[in-house]
């Protein structure tokens, strides 16, 4: 199928305005203390920023992803649009314009945690008028919309906008955490903070199930649909105004927590893009999230459908 009939008769489509980045990574026993220099033992260089990891994500999960975004006129502009097209992005919103690439300089210590200084650089650039032509021509066959805070937040809440005027469900993963015009919540369908972003956003320290639930609160009290608490190990809380739902971690070994949370976001957003409800939805974000920690690297570790797939029928299967 052409990627000119696949927009014009399948209607699983997410939308993701976002950034891309150029994923500088280095892998050390332990990150260095102010002013120190350690000696590393890998590093890598491949295509990341939150809005394509997510992207890639909905693709491989096997749903239409439309990348929303922009790559500078630098060497690392072809590693960037190439590795999103292979994934099968579609990438016909993504400009090209003057001057350097968005950067993402991350470090990774061998418990897998890691630490990043995220560059916008050309995702500075993106437009309202860039983001309203991928509406034109893709909200029609499309569900639902992702968005993050890696873009200038004028631009995020015009995209939360138009998702919510032309009835995409609307998922906000709110990284990196800062503070956010209210008026935006009630436009919100899902939010899905991890505990320090819940933390920062709400004023409600997230260490617990108790206090994840608090700080999910704080966000359905100013109108999003649902807060999704993502707390790693712990696992996941969803909270509405009516109810609230424990999702439990799928153990694994961390190697690197390198977009876990992109992993999760994308494929809960091609989950529901696809029609499945969102206790499913979720389930699929979570073994996709687990699946990503085990291996380095932004994009690269992002996991096909099919190994969440069996993942998923294992953790079934071992919970009975």
């Amino acid at each position: 199928m052409s990627q000119t009939e696949s927009s014009a008769t399948r209607t699983d489509g997410v939308l993701i305005v976002g950034s891309i980045t150029a994923d500088l990574t280095t892998f050390s026993h332990r990150l260095p203390s102010r002013g120190e220099t350690v000696l590393g033992d890998d590093f890598t260089l491949v295509l990341g920023g939150k809005g394509a990891n997510q992207a890639i994500a909905v693709a491989l999960a096997g749903s239409s992803a439309y990348m929303v975004s922009c790559v500078g006129t630098d060497l690392f502009a072809p590693l960037l649009t190439n590795g999103l097209q292979q994934a099968g992005v579609d990438i016909d919103h993504v400009s090209q314009v003057p001057g350097p690439s968005g950067i993402a300089h991350i470090r990774v210590d061998e418990s897998g945690e890691n630490d990043i200084v995220m560059v916008p650089l050309a995702n500075a650039s993106l437009s309202a008028e860039q983001i309203d032509a991928a509406f034109l021509a893709h909200a029609s066959s499309s569900r639902v919309l992702l968005t993050q805070l890696e873009i200038p937040w004028a631009l995020t809440q015009h995209a939360i906008r138009k998702a919510h005027e032309s009835g995409l469900t609307v998922i906000l993963d709110p990284a990196p955490a800062t503070a956010l015009d209210g008026s935006i919540w009630p436009l919100v369908d899902i939010v899905t903070p991890n505990e320090t972003e819940a933390s920062r956003l709400t004023g409600i320290v997230v260490t617990d199930a108790d206090s994840a639930i608090a700080a999910g609160r704080w966000f359905t009290a100013r109108g999003a649909g649902h807060a999704l608490i993502t707390m790693a190990s712990s696992g996941a809380i969803l909270v509405s105004e009516t109810a609230v739902q424990h999702f439990p971690a799928i153990p694994v070994v961390a190697v690197d927590t390198t977009a876990a949370g992109d992993a999760f976001a994308g494929y809960l957003g091609a989950a529901l893009a696809r029609g499945n409800d969102l206790t499913d939805s979720i389930r699929q974000a979570m073994a996709a999230g687990a699946l990503t920690v085990t291996q380095r690297g932004a994009s690269p570790s992002l996991p096909q459908r099919a190994a969440v797939e069996a993942l998923l029928d294992l953790h079934a299967g071992a919970a009975h």
